[in-house]
């Protein structure tokens, strides 16, 4: 039989440490769906790899070339 192995859930204070904003927010953010996390009961946790994951999908690649093309018409 395979071993059942869980991955290591995060309160809401260790994702606003990582993150770097108050624990407020990250619960402002759980309220409007805005962030992905798991609700037990009254408790709600995150799975690292999907917190990850969403801020992979919110990330901005930079430019390739250091000239700006301006268009002055």
């Amino acid at each position: 039989m395979p071993r059942l192995t869980m991955e290591n859930l995060l309160t809401p204070q260790e994702i606003a440490d990582v993150l770097g904003v108050s624990k407020s927010t990250i619960y402002q953010w759980t309220h409007q769906e805005y962030i992905p996390h798991i609700k037990l009961g009254r408790f709600v946790r995150f799975r690292q790899s999907q917190v990850e994951k969403w801020l992979t999908q919110r990330e901005i690649k930079g430019r390739k070339s250091r000239s700006l093309n301006i268009d002055i018409s």
